[in-house]
């Protein structure tokens, strides 16, 4: 058994970023990840990271944007945190290496973003995620925190309401281990991969929240999913917010500039849930090409898209067969990010003593119904800054605890059961059923006889689940193992954010309810909060934070 005074589960921004602030406390620091730190789904992200950088700018105002764009469902105290302290940590990032755009005056250059009303999107051409990810996996090698890449965490250890650590899968050679700590960071991103259509990698199955459920602590807002305006039809891939930001317009079949219908003082910039339902109802209303609606650069020319989105032009090219010079880009909306999470204060600590979660697979909530552009890698940052921080602040305090004996016994028994299976479902199978019953009944538009009938196919295939198999037996990159291991999250997380979806009887962000089009404060300014309990779900709710700003229509 290896012992560590903090282990994190995930290498994305948020984990890596947890990482670094734990190990400057001089504290024995592990990363654990299945995939590669690079390879991390942060590594996607494109557009840019807010902060209110400019005199003429402020985090006042980036926090109003913030919670008018959560449909007034944020809550505001943490929201608070994030803004107020999102100027000192893009310095940071500067000074660790992070290679703003800069503007005419060499400082670092902003865009416009959808739902703020100040260009504040710091970023790195179209690859503000790629350009971070490898900047924070210096960091992370110049402090020596110690990584097991491609080893799948299967269980987080639990005893008295206690972490212990975790066991790990290590996928080169199939063998089961116990990593022993005293506190446990949480930071494996979102569960987009619930659906079919989606910008998420394939990575994003929503294990660290499953594992967190099943450890005692509770799920929130899970009904809140973000689908994104502009990805692309076959592939999912994203199309960056950025594009719109530098004056990229959205166009129906004929040629019209449909946003001045639905948003008509934002246009394209207006947030993502309200241009995600107005392409929608072009594309269901007929005004649409062939399922998507078009987005038109042409105007920008081709020295600014080389140089401004030179990523999006290639993967135009590569994956749908469009020069975005010369042709606009059929896109729709898909599945991008994952509001809900694993409930946690501003420092990542869950109720369950000694773990912590950071990043997209936490929710503070900062986010509310929906997210704006640019604060995804902004939490990423100073919420993975806190909870490490938090994480060593715990190592400190408390001694280091019992690992259970029969946990890595129980564990392994589990795993045996699906290996030695001579027969029964394909994981895959049930995967492919559990994503269009997701897709088909919880998209952009629900309503209450979709999510009862997902609900109930759900339910049909986890009982289906529990005899599921694999033709693959070996030990060494079982990846037809760890696609079952895998299945049994998203089918958890299906359920709960079905159940979620269904109980929420009103519209508000990125749910939308037709059979209850109107958002409710009166009944509903408040969070969903999703409890494990004998073999089914507790529901709880908690009330909205509210600080400095009251609810009001939201006008785009």
């Amino acid at each position: 058994m290896v012992i560590h005074d903090v282990i994190v589960i995930g290498a994305g921004l948020a984990g890596m970023r947890a990482a670094v602030e734990a190990a400057r406390e001089g504290l024995n620091v592990a990363v654990v990840s299945k995939v590669h730190p690079v390879r991390s789904h942060s590594v996607a992200a494109q557009g840019g990271i807010n902060a209110a950088l400019k005199e003429t700018d402020s985090w006042e105002d980036h926090m109003f944007d913030t919670v008018k764009g959560s449909d007034y469902l944020a809550d505001e105290d943490a929201v608070e945190v994030l803004c107020r302290e999102a100027p000192a940590d893009i310095m940071e990032l500067e000074r660790m290496g992070a290679v703003f755009s800069r503007d005419d005056a060499g400082k670092i250059a902003q865009r416009p973003f959808g739902g703020a009303g100040y260009p504040r999107t710091c970023y790195l051409a179209d690859r503000t995620g790629h350009g971070l990810i490898h900047v924070m996996y210096e960091q992370l090698a110049k402090k020596n925190v110690y990584l097991y890449d491609e080893w799948h965490v299967v269980e987080i250890v639990v005893e008295d309401k206690s972490v212990r650590g975790v066991i790990a899968l290590e996928l080169l050679t199939g063998k089961l281990h116990r990593l022993h700590s005293k506190a446990v960071v949480i930071a494996t991103g979102g569960y987009g991969r619930l659906f079919n259509t989606t910008t998420n990698a394939l990575s994003s199955t929503g294990d660290g929240m499953a594992l967190a459920l099943r450890a005692g602590a509770p799920l929130m807002d899970m009904e809140f999913v973000q689908f994104h305006p502009t990805t692309l039809k076959r592939t999912g891939i994203l199309m960056t917010e950025g594009a719109r930001g530098e004056g990229g317009y959205l166009i129906n079949k004929d040629g019209e500039r449909f946003m001045k219908r639905y948003a008509p003082k934002t246009l394209e910039l207006a947030s993502r849930d309200v241009i995600s339902r107005a392409e929608q109802r072009e594309i269901e209303e007929g005004r649409g090409v062939d399922g998507c609606v078009l987005l038109d650069l042409r105007h920008l020319g081709e020295e600014k898209i080389n140089e401004r989105l030179p990523q999006i032009r290639e993967l135009s090219i590569n994956f749908a067969g469009k020069d975005p010079v010369r042709e606009p880009v059929p896109v729709k909306p898909g599945a991008h990010y994952s509001m809900g999470g694993i409930w946690t204060d501003v420092d990542g600590k869950t109720p369950v003593s000694g773990l912590f979660a950071a990043g997209e697979c936490a929710c503070l909530s900062v986010h509310g119904a929906n997210r704006l552009g640019g604060n995804s890698l902004l939490e990423t940052i100073v919420f993975g800054r806190r909870a490490g921080s938090a994480a060593a602040g715990f190592s400190f305090e408390n001694k280091l605890r019992v690992f259970p004996e029969d946990a890595l016994k129980d564990t392994a028994r589990g795993i045996a059961l699906i290996l030695n299976r001579a027969e029964g479902e394909s994981a895959s199978g049930i995967l492919k059923e559990a994503r269009d019953a997701v897709e088909g009944h919880c998209w952009v538009f629900r309503t209450e006889a979709g999510l009862k009938q997902g609900l109930l196919e759900i339910r049909k295939l986890k009982e289906r689940y529990e005899g599921v198999c694999v033709t693959d037996r070996g030990d060494g990159f079982n990846t037809e193992l760890v696609t079952a291991l895998e299945a049994g999250y998203i089918l958890e997380l299906s359920e709960v954010m079905l159940l979620s979806a269904l109980n929420r009887t009103e519209s508000r962000g990125s749910h939308f309810r037709t059979d209850f089009p109107e958002r409710n404060d009166r009944e509903w300014l408040k969070h969903t909060l999703i409890y494990k309990k004998d073999g089914g779900y507790d529901i709880r709710y908690r009330d909205v934070v509210m600080t400095k700003f009251k609810p009001e229509e939201r006008k785009y």
